[in-house]
């Protein structure tokens, strides 16, 4: 499986042997499915807060006589049923994470590989370096490769520069290899690896 080499100046630069096991898996929705569920919900804080009525700040003391006053029976004023009091059932801190087999999020990121490669969105870069950092003329470079929407992926360090320029160009995502996820690929249109990306996915996956 081959795959054309481009420099950010939209010029050839050769080509690569893409790895079958990385960019030849059969895509499934539902594992695609339960690793993008699976990240979004790691990644909730989990910090939502109710008091409940023994942290309500009051007096316990009986309030109304038992009998007598035609209504109902009642201990103090922190408990649920009045204003101010402590809320029943309401959510607590806690992680929304869930758990997932690593052979199950691995597939799924070969998977999602794969999809780009299938669809004809996988573009691959000798490399993705910026001279100077400017913004503008990254975006010109990026036009001429017909990039838009994508999510590009470096080697083990992000060039600075390159960093510094695609941050304020909408809709491009720079992540270093070992961020590679399977949530950020599905949501850009296009995956840009750089040759130092795929040698660390091949090491990665070996």
């Amino acid at each position: 499986m081959k795959a054309q080499v481009q420099t950010l100046d939209a010029k050839a630069d050769g080509e690569v042997t893409l790895d079958k096991a990385l960019f030849g898996v059969e895509p499934r929705a539902d594992i695609l499915q339960r690793m993008v569920t699976y990240q979004l919900a790691k990644r909730q804080a989990g910090t939502h807060k109710t008091k409940q009525r023994g942290e309500i700040t009051g007096t316990t003391k009986k309030f109304g006589r038992q009998k007598g006053s035609g209504g109902a029976r009642h201990g103090n004023r922190k408990s649920n049923i009045f204003i101010g009091g402590g809320r029943a059932h309401g959510p607590v801190v806690r992680s929304h994470a869930t758990d997932l087999p690593k052979k199950v999020r691995a597939l799924a990121l070969k998977m999602a590989l794969s999809s780009k490669q299938a669809d004809e969105s996988l573009v691959v870069l000798a490399d993705a370096k910026s001279k100077d950092g400017k913004t503008a003329g990254l975006k010109k470079q990026l036009g001429k490769l017909g990039i838009d929407n994508a999510l590009v992926i470096d080697g083990a360090e992000v060039d600075t520069n390159f960093a510094r320029a695609a941050r304020n160009i909408a809709h491009i995502d720079v992540l270093p290899a070992q961020g590679i996820n399977v949530y950020d690929i599905l949501r850009r249109d296009k995956l840009v690896l750089t040759k130092a990306a795929l040698d660390s996915l091949k090491e990665r996956f070996k």
